[in-house]
């Protein structure tokens, strides 16, 4: 997948060069006026429809703890390829390329100020999908497989999450998706930052109060990815 680097005023738009990117993209605001939008959840993003382009979701980097006192959103400028929607972007395409259960990225925009910058993402949308969180209880033992199967084909791509917790796994009527790549990491082949996925994933079910009695779906996932079932 091919990228056009565009600039913009206070910065740049990096975009799937078979399209022609405007500002008003990244603006919730204008998708709201044209009534093409809708939230996705706190923290998710927005679900905006680009017309013909497709199904889109544009989501701002926050910053999260501390920091967000002291910088709001704004990250320390480290140059282009350690921006943040700059790196996501680029990891999304070498791991869609690669065929891994990713949505396919559309652009990212970084604005500068001083030291600081602001960014943004635009990846396709998952239709018709609903969060593991959201679904766990009463997922059947086949669906739990196609998790386990998704995240053996994420990692088998050479995918690494930064945070595979189960509302960044999302199920849709014909595909399961890993979502929210932030941070996360194509090219990597280490087993044991592998079993680390698997690792917070399990955490999050507890945290969420999705098991014990999901624990035949767990091995059902586990048995898909070829792990045996420590729990």
């Amino acid at each position: 997948m091919e990228f056009r680097k565009t600039p913009v005023e206070g910065g740049f738009i990096l975009a799937d060069a078979a399209l022609s990117p405007e500002p008003d993209w990244f603006d919730p605001d204008y998708w709201r006026r044209a009534g093409e939008s809708a939230p996705m959840g706190r923290g998710r993003g927005v679900s905006v429809s680009a017309g013909g382009e497709g199904q889109w979701v544009l989501r701002h980097y926050h910053r999260g703890g501390l920091p967000a006192r002291f910088a709001g959103d704004g990250y320390v400028w480290c140059g282009e390829d350690a921006a943040r929607p700059v790196r996501e972007l680029r990891v999304l395409a070498g791991l869609s390329a690669a065929g891994a259960p990713v949505p396919r990225p559309v652009a990212a925009r970084v604005l500068r100020a001083g030291p600081l910058y602001r960014g943004d993402i635009l990846v396709e949308r998952v239709t018709g999908a609903r969060p593991l969180a959201d679904a766990a209880a009463d997922l059947s033992l086949a669906r739990w497989a196609e998790v386990g199967g998704a995240i053996r084909r994420f990692h088998s791509a050479g995918g690494w999450h930064a945070d595979l917790n189960a509302n960044n796994i999302l199920l849709a009527p014909e595909a399961v998706m890993l979502i929210d790549l932030d941070r996360g990491r194509s090219g990597c082949r280490a087993p044991q930052k592998q079993r680390h996925n698997l690792d917070r994933l399990l955490r999050s079910l507890h945290k969420l109060g999705l098991m014990p009695a999901a624990g035949e779906g767990w091995r059902a996932l586990l048995a898909a990815y070829d792990l045996p079932a420590a729990t």
